[in-house]
């Protein structure tokens, strides 16, 4: 194989605030495909991911655990780490920010901006977001909120470095406009230089004092370096770069080839990063590819919302090439991608059993059936039936040119589109076996070659869709390879057909690579998952009640108007969906408040000739003896789940402004308990 050279690419750093989702996990198997397919393309990958453990995010996480930063932080890279692991990501480095080595690096690099001129020491007094360790000006919020997460922004004053960025604004959109490839999709391109780049640039924060959980300035201890002058630079530092001499990796790798990153923190890395090589005299990178996110049923995952899943949760009910495979065929090249379980379900049964699982498992099957397992090569293409000659030239002229479409497709990340390719070939041998009939070809001793021809055109085509299969299902991929008792090939190989061995045996003992799944046996357990997630993140609501209610609250957008409130709508259901829930009016009878919470109440409600109890987060806004007597509205059918401890058997119906204030749905006319809200 032809040796292309380096390539060098990272994903973004997870952030060590919790446990990583299916939509953060979506990236690192994203990377996975791209790698691998580039390594069998002939590249020299390198690929780097990790984990960005600095903040003042993650120092209130760990006080509030009770741990210290460092403690708190080890427990999220072990998991972030594990999950990597999980889902078979072939990394060559996982780096962390708290590595001695990325922290002295850093001071190096502040410290030579600094004598550069480029970072001068002033004050700050703006508007800061917590979650989002950003300080924002006025003009800047949309709504009077954070323009990144739509969170509350709090007026913040404190001594602060800065960094002269309007100093390479300039040269970074003539870099830009230079460059067409840099920024990927277009769309992000157009988002940045005209939101933010054209309108101008101004000096950005690059130290703090209000917290101690970051990397000392060493000639000034009292400020930390500030996040992103921190976390980006982890893709320099691991790889070996020193303001006072590099190392052969990075001389090697640098610049990047992909920076692969979700759409949401594309600023970072195609304003704030490129300006900082530029003031390090490093090249830039050669494209920062903005993914879009994967979407629970339409909206954003977050604890918050109760929606989120875990990849580990999707392994153990699917596996892991199952989940690999719904994350990297279900999103598209720009817009956001959708996950449900139901649509897991329907995926995996329609194209990983019912297309590739069925296929091996007949072509190995009639293999054994007809030939005891021998495959051989006849090249008949005639029998009782007519000349398949055309038949048989269309089906290979379809594999062999596969492997170049799905490098067309992934030369331009359009990693879907590539699955959809190699799931092409698969189809087509089914309608292969369709067009040449085997079991009917096996009835007639005089057809035995051409059955064996056939046998032979699938098993051979077979093997090469595992191939091309391999970067994006590899666990998959290896096991049809012994299944056919053969290798994995090469791309090159990939493009001629015949290359399996005439007279090699096929597995006696095929193994069912995706059984058929109901929907009925595998909901249950995602219902378990989803209480004990519920009841989870109600725990945690508890504990951290007092610290910082805005946190983990809805990310809601205020228009101008304070009497109105836009939310971003959710997925359209149908009739069918709708009818499934059960609404009444209730009446609390009796209502105390949770011992271990101090956000919840535990209402029993009177609905018709029953009593329901419910447990709500909302005792800010109501006090237990206020709620005794009020008729509300219930969604009764709620699987039961616990809250802190105490059982929950449905939900109370609120509203809520725009501050986040709750307030109880009551009808409007005198109802009897028990009435239903249709």
């Amino acid at each position: 194989m032809q040796n292309k050279g380096k390539f060098y690419m990272t994903t973004a750093i997870a952030y060590t605030s919790g446990k990583p989702h299916i939509g953060n996990t979506y990236e690192i198997i994203l990377a996975d495909a791209i790698a691998r397919y580039k390594k069998a393309e002939g590249y020299d990958v390198y690929f780097q991911t990790g984990t960005d453990e600095h903040g003042q995010k993650i120092q209130e996480k760990a006080e509030a655990a009770g741990i210290t930063p460092k403690e708190y932080v080890d427990q999220v890279a072990g998991e972030v780490k594990r999950i990597w692991d999980l889902v078979n990501a072939s990394y060559d480095n996982f780096v962390r920010t708290t590595d001695e080595d990325h922290e002295r690096c850093v001071k190096k690099i502040f410290k030579k901006l600094y004598d550069k001129g480029d970072i001068y020491k002033g004050a700050y007094e703006g508007l800061y977001c917590t979650p989002c360790e950003s300080f924002w000006t006025e003009s800047q919020l949309v709504d009077g909120k954070c323009p990144d997460c739509g969170r509350e922004v709090q007026p913040a004053k404190e001594e602060a470095y800065f960094f002269k960025m309007s100093k390479y604004a300039d040269r970074l959109i003539d870099y830009i406009n230079t460059h067409p490839d840099f920024i990927q999709p277009v769309s992000r391109k157009n988002e940045m230089m005209n939101n933010f780049l054209l309108p101008g640039l101004q000096d950005l924060c690059v130290s703090r004092t209000s917290f101690s959980w970051g990397i000392p300035v060493d000639f000034d201890p009292k400020h930390v370096v500030y996040v992103w002058l921190d976390a980006l630079t982890n893709y320099i530092t691991k790889i070996g770069y020193d303001p006072d001499g590099s190392s052969e990796l990075f001389n090697k790798n640098w610049p990047a080839d992909l920076h692969l990153i979700g759409k949401d923190i594309v600023r970072f890395h195609t304003i704030y990063w490129p300006i900082f090589l530029m003031a390090l005299d490093l090249p830039l990178p050669k494209q920062v590819f903005g993914h879009p996110w994967l979407l629970q049923g339409g909206d954003k995952m977050s604890k918050s919302k109760g929606n989120v899943i875990y990849a580990d949760d999707m392994v153990e009910l699917f596996g892991v090439d199952a989940t690999r495979y719904f994350v990297l065929h279900e999103m598209p090249f720009e817009n956001d991608g959708i996950i449900t379980w139901e649509l897991v379900i329907e995926r995996f049964n329609s194209e990983l059993a019912n297309v590739l699982g069925n296929l091996v498992n007949r072509t190995v099957s009639m293999s054994n059936k007809y030939f005891d397992g021998v495959v051989r090569s006849t090249g008949v293409t005639a029998c009782s039936q007519g000349d398949h000659s055309a038949i048989d030239a269309d089906l290979k002229a379809v594999v062999t040119g596969t492997v170049a479409e799905v490098s067309s497709k992934m030369e331009k990340l359009r990693v879907a589109d590539a699955i959809t390719e190699v799931f092409a070939l698969f189809r087509r041998c089914n309608k292969y076996i369709d067009e040449t009939t085997p079991w009917v070809l096996a009835k007639d001793e005089a057809d035995s070659d051409r059955l064996a021809e056939v046998l032979y055109n699938l098993t051979e085509s077979i093997a090469i869709g595992a191939s091309l299969l391999h970067s994006f299902l590899p666990e998959t991929a290896e096991k049809i390879a012994a299944q056919l008792n053969t290798t994995l090939r090469s791309l090159e190989d990939c493009e001629r057909f015949g290359l399996y061995v005439s007279g090699t045996k096929v597995t006696d003992a095929p193994e069912i690579l995706f059984g058929r799944l109901k929907a009925e046996d595998v909901m249950p357990r995602v219902q378990e998952i989803q209480a004990a997630q519920r009841a989870e993140f109600e725990a945690e609501q508890a504990k951290l009640a007092g610290t910082d209610a805005q946190k983990n609250a809805p990310c809601y957008e205020q228009p101008a108007e304070s009497n109105v409130i836009d939310i971003e709508p959710k997925a359209e259901i149908t009739f069918e969906d709708f009818e499934k829930l059960q609404f009444q009016v209730g009446e609390i009878i009796a209502c105390e408040a949770v011992e271990k919470s101090k956000k919840l109440l535990c209402s029993q409600v009177k609905i018709g000739s029953q009593v329901k109890q419910i447990v709500s987060g909302i005792r800010k806004y109501y006090t237990p003896e206020e709620m005794v007597g009020k008729k509300v509205m219930v969604l009764v059918n709620l699987k039961p789940a616990k809250l802190a401890g105490v059982l929950s058997e449905g939900m109370l119906l609120c509203a809520e402004d725009a501050e986040g204030n709750l307030a109880l749905l009551t009808p409007e006319k005198p109802m009897p308990a028990g009435a239903e809200i249709a």
